[in-house]
């Protein structure tokens, strides 16, 4: 299977054995990593008890047209070659993909990419895959699919052959493979910004019980886990930014079986799965540091295109801390994504497309010395600099932005009361609830939370009470509101009335929402009551 970001291409291996000068040829646009499986093939082809043939060898890599990279071709050109020198039937071999890296002792050894890898063969119709056997898990996941795991070679050899299978050298069993590291190669970048406790998986010791006040900024982060919305959280340092981001996923309801398939896929091919745990079942959460590149944030790179922090995040959090400071080429590189929830880099080999539908938080200081506010005079910063600083996020990133919220200083009454605010676990369980509601009301289209819904269709399928958008129509006509702003306020409003327990948004619901999506004060209270 040739990988395109992660879409798969079958790809059938051919040998020909004809008599002459003995050579080997490999052709069909292989890469660097690909043309150097000759040797390895050869090598673990001997060291597995087989006879290489002593003829002119030439391999072929079909559809010719179409790049391959990797060495998961390893595997199959070795099957081909054995094919074609009749020491196993090829009759055996068809309609078996073969996925696998090979080392020079005839080993088996583990690949990026096994699971879109595997998907891609099953929707082309096939029902048996070969893979090392410690990635045998993860192609499990892939219903319909008959797997075999192998650890050499020569065991599968005696498989095809019907031969009894070798067993495993009592030495090598529990010892740790230093080529499993090779899925991991520090350094790259790929898993820049990840959580430390390994992709998809949330710290669960991160609670909200030990954010103290912010009553609005936690309003807005449970708001943001129901809809689906995107945050920016301005404050001073130290007001519990970072805090609340990291404890947003924790909120996030779990994920599906297809969502954790798709974000497996990406994290897969990204070579950043969890050892033990195939499967991704919960939000994933990124954070890249400010310095982090365009190609980094979106994808790309020399050589094949990797996944960046935007689909690392899919169907998670990624939060962008310091978010003036980032380059403005890759802050407006984001958003393509925010709309389409996808990323397409072309490049002169080709076009990849990465899923990227995820929930943005950024963060920001209001000014270089991060003391400006208004109503205190501690910032030091000449009116210019601090322009300059607001004005590095552009007004069309902060359009697509649904929810923006002033992080106030803690006081030190807040901080010195023995009083913990509610915790990760009961706050998940409202938003829980809310979802189910707004899954009830989706659940003939193609879209699962408010935010995804386009505008249209929320004015003329669902409407809201009468007289509730009067505020939010004014604003537009001032001009304080765009035309995708007011759409992004009743898809709030929705959110605000599911969490609410209403069956539409009323006038409260809605100035609510223009509150969150504006920042200025409108005289609500910026809690939501829980339903009876």
């Amino acid at each position: 299977m040739a990988l395109v970001g992660v879409e798969g291409v079958v790809v059938e291996v051919q040998a020909d054995l004809e008599p002459g000068v003995a050579a080997f040829t490999l052709v069909g646009l292989p890469d660097k990593s690909l043309t150097e499986s000759r040797d390895r093939v050869r090598a673990a082809v001997v060291n597995s008890g087989a006879e290489w043939p002593q003829k002119k060898l030439t391999v072929g890599l079909s559809p010719a047209s179409v790049p391959k990279a990797g060495s998961g071709f390893d595997l199959a050109v070795a099957c081909a070659v054995l094919g074609a020198a009749e020491r196993i039937d090829p009759r055996v071999l068809a309609d078996v993909v073969m996925i696998g890296e090979l080392g020079l002792d005839g080993r088996v050894r583990p690949v990026r990419g096994i699971l879109p890898a595997v998907l891609a063969a099953a929707d082309a119709g096939y029902e048996q895959v070969v893979v090392p056997e410690c990635a045998a898990a993860e192609a499990s996941l892939v219903p319909g699919i008959s797997v075999l795991g192998v650890r050499s070679l020569r065991q599968l050899i005696a498989v095809l052959t019907d031969e009894p299978v070798p067993e495993e050298d009592p030495d090598e069993q529990g010892r740790p493979d230093p080529f499993l590291a090779g899925l991991r190669v520090p350094g790259t970048g790929a898993a820049t910004g990840m959580h430390s406790v390994g992709a998809g998986q949330h710290d669960h010791g991160h609670d909200l019980a030990d954010v103290v006040g912010q009553i609005s900024a936690r309003t807005a982060v449970e708001v943001a886990a129901v809809g689906g919305h995107h945050l920016f959280l301005e404050g001073p340092p130290g007001a519990g930014k970072t805090m609340l981001a990291e404890r947003l996923p924790g909120i996030l309801p779990p994920l599906g079986r297809q969502e954790s398939l798709e974000v497996t896929a990406v994290h897969s091919v990204a070579g950043l799965l969890p050892p033990g745990k195939p499967l991704i079942d919960l939000a994933p959460y990124c954070a890249p540091h400010h310095s982090a590149t365009m190609q980094a944030l979106v994808g790309g790179g020399p050589g094949v295109a990797r996944p960046g922090a935007v689909s690392l995040a899919h169907r998670g959090v990624l939060f962008l801390d310091e978010a003036p400071e980032f380059s403005s080429h890759a802050l407006d590189a984001l958003r393509q994504p925010l709309e389409a929830g996808h990323v397409v880099i072309a490049r002169s080999a080709g076009v990849v497309r990465f899923p990227a539908t995820f929930l943005m938080v950024l963060a920001a200081n209001p000014c270089p010395c991060g003391r400006f506010s208004q109503r205190d005079s501690l910032c030091e910063c000449p009116p210019s600099a601090v322009r300059r600083y607001q004005a590095r996020l552009s007004g069309p990133l902060l359009d697509r932005v649904d929810l923006r919220v002033e992080v106030d200083p803690v006081t030190r009454s807040e901080l010195t009361r023995d009083a913990r605010g509610e915790s990760t676990a009961a706050v998940a369980d409202r938003v829980r609830a809310a979802r189910e509601r707004a899954t009830a009301r989706l659940a003939d289209t193609p879209w699962r939370t408010n935010s995804e819904v386009p505008g249209r269709e929320l004015r003329s399928r669902w409407h809201a009470a009468a007289g509730a958008l009067d505020e939010a129509e004014r604003n537009l006509e001032r001009g304080v509101l765009t035309a995708r702003g007011l759409d992004r306020v009743l898809r709030v409003a929705w959110t605000v009335a599911d969490l609410a327990g209403h069956d539409r948004p009323d006038a409260s619901d809605v100035a609510l929402a223009l509150q969150l999506r504006t920042g200025v004060p409108r005289g609500v209270p910026m809690t939501i009551g829980t339903p009876a």
